[in-house]
């Protein structure tokens, strides 16, 4: 009997080689099956005695109904196979769909997924896509280390929102995205010429890391500019469930182009995995149920907010504020680390620990955290038990970085110019500050005019530097895992006070938890991309590789 337990003959084994890294391993990896037979693949597992592979070939290779060689065949480059296989998926969709339907878990959709990608979006869509954070994997153009100045057909690349483009501020839209990006660029030359005078090359640095570096370092000063209507592009890997609710979210959202990235993206994942999103097509029940619950909650909250809070004073200083923790925290953590190496109860081990001296509650958490070498060493999950809310104002740049932590829950106000806006400190005192209040000034009051009738879609207007209202909610183990990883030198030096300073304030509440912030960088950079670009370019070179500045 081999290792998997199943036997195959000659010619299964040689059908099996395509599909399977292994045809004799009880552990093995699926290959060159689309996600639509991989979903109802293991759908069927989970109910069938048979193991994988045998059923494999006795449900899907070989029976008729699952259309199974026209969609898992080869596909080459001519346009007719993709057809052939889009319209097999359609034709032996039924076949799936009565599969996952008689499960009946929408856990079933996360065993299919697919990449997508989306391009030519504003950095306002990139957000909205990136708060769906359960099941996704996004990865987003960067600021740092390409130039967001290039034209096409003689025009820059930033979003013409349809409704703005149609309405009597078209004009000022226009003029103002145009500003912001002719001020971007040519501050560019000006701002590398003093970054090269004030962070002069050292004789042992090689020159492709110290340009890249100061590159980085003039493109994080001058990306404050951008209008949030800037274009930008995404890749996305979901699984099905997460596509699903993502689709249904942008269907639903006020904005129109959430709705086009909606409607486009259902029609490109259909063709790939039609039986994990079908419910988010806009005709189905699903969604209909789901947009209608959507508006009227949405509205109702939009009343009883402006009934109730519309005398309450705005925030105005820019930073950071711990707003709410546990007390308990410590003792909770403690107890759940020592939980499951004993008998005892939950409760019984908490009311236990607070009776421990601070000493003793110390030797326990240290046991969490001495060992840990490097920042990559997570904490276990005992660090759960903690948590915190944050409440922070500052820039849309910061913002942006912040938000891709997907392990916390966070909510945001809508982006304006009510809150001011960061001044890069490299660039006061010289003729360069001048031009960028001018911009930011300009700015404002567009933004201004048109969120007088248009405030949602007035957001494309606000430049980056502009500061933004959000809140954390936060374990410690993910505060930990931001704070330590945020605060690195090669971070973004704003973003890094932010880092630092929600450390500090945990740290200030429970001294106790400072063992849990050893990475946590306090220095400050002037240059701190160097290291990262030096180590970039030695690790090419000795791989023989060529680094693309």
């Amino acid at each position: 009997m081999i290792e998997g337990y199943e036997e195959f003959t000659e010619n299964q084994v040689r059908i099996l080689q395509r599909y399977v890294t292994s045809t004799n391993s009880n552990i093995f990896v699926l290959r060159n099956l689309p996600e639509v037979i991989k979903g109802a693949l293991f759908s069927r597992y989970s109910r069938s005695s048979l193991g994988l592979r045998s059923l494999l070939l006795k449900e899907f290779i070989l029976n008729e109904e699952t259309s199974f060689s026209s969609i898992a065949g080869q596909i080459h480059d001519e346009g007719s196979e993709v057809e052939d296989q889009i319209m097999a998926v359609k034709k032996a969709q039924n076949f799936y769909d009565r599969i996952l339907d008689g499960y009946g878990d929408d856990s079933i959709g996360e065993l299919g997924g697919a990449h997508l990608a989306i391009e030519n979006v504003s950095m306002i869509a990139a957000k909205i896509i990136e708060d769906c954070r359960v099941g996704g994997s996004p990865l987003e153009k960067s600021t740092r280390y390409i130039y967001f100045d290039q034209k096409s057909d003689g025009e820059y690349l930033f979003y013409r929102e349809s409704i703005l483009m149609t309405s009597a501020y078209r004009e000022l839209y226009l003029s103002t995205c145009n500003m912001l990006f002719d001020t971007y660029s040519q501050l560019i030359p000006p701002l590398t010429e003093l970054m090269e005078k004030r962070f002069p090359k050292e004789h042992d640095v090689s020159k492709v890391a110290y340009t890249a570096a100061l590159r980085a370092k003039v493109l994080d000063c001058l990306r404050g500019l951008l209008p949030a209507s800037a274009l930008t592009n995404m890749g996305l890997y979901g699984n099905g469930r997460f596509f699903e609710s993502l689709i249904q979210k942008l269907n639903a959202h006020n904005l129109t182009e959430m709705q086009d990235v909606g409607r486009k993206s259902y029609v490109e994942l259909s063709k790939v995995i039609p039986s994990f999103i079908r419910r988010a097509d806009a005709s189905h029940k699903y969604q209909k149920a789901f947009s209608d619950y959507l508006d009227q909650m949405q509205g109702d909250v939009r009343i009883l907010a402006e009934k109730y809070t519309a005398e309450l004073e705005p925030m105005q200083n820019p930073g950071v504020r711990l707003i709410s923790y546990d007390a308990e925290a410590p003792y909770k953590v403690a107890a759940a680390l020592l939980f499951s190496n004993t008998q005892a109860g939950l409760h019984e081990i908490q009311n236990f620990t607070k009776e421990l001296s601070q000493e003793d509650l110390g030797r326990i958490l240290d046991a969490a955290s001495s060992f840990r070498e490097n920042r990559r060493h997570k904490s276990p999950r005992a660090l759960e038990h903690a948590d915190f809310t944050f409440e922070i104002v500052a820039d849309f740049g910061i913002y942006r970085d912040l938000h891709r932590h997907r392990m916390l829950t966070q909510d945001r106000q809508l982006l304006t110019c009510h809150y001011g806006y960061y001044v890069p400190h490299e660039i006061k005192g010289t003729e360069m500050e001048s031009r960028y209040r001018e911009a930011m000034e300009e700015a404002k009051k567009a933004y201004d005019t048109i969120a007088c009738e248009l405030p949602e879609e007035a957001q494309y207007v606000v430049p980056m530097a502009y500061n933004i209202h959000w809140y954390f909610h936060i374990s410690l183990r993910e505060l930990q895992w931001l704070c330590e990883l945020r605060s690195s030198p090669a971070g973004h030096p704003a973003y890094r006070y932010i880092a630092q300073e929600m450390a500090k304030q945990v740290i200030q509440v429970f001294p106790i938890f400072e063992r849990f912030f050893k990475f946590v960088d306090y220095e400050g950079y002037e240059l701190g991309r160097l290291g990262q670009e030096i180590r970039i370019v030695e690790k090419m070179h000795a791989r023989g590789g060529r680094y693309e500045s």
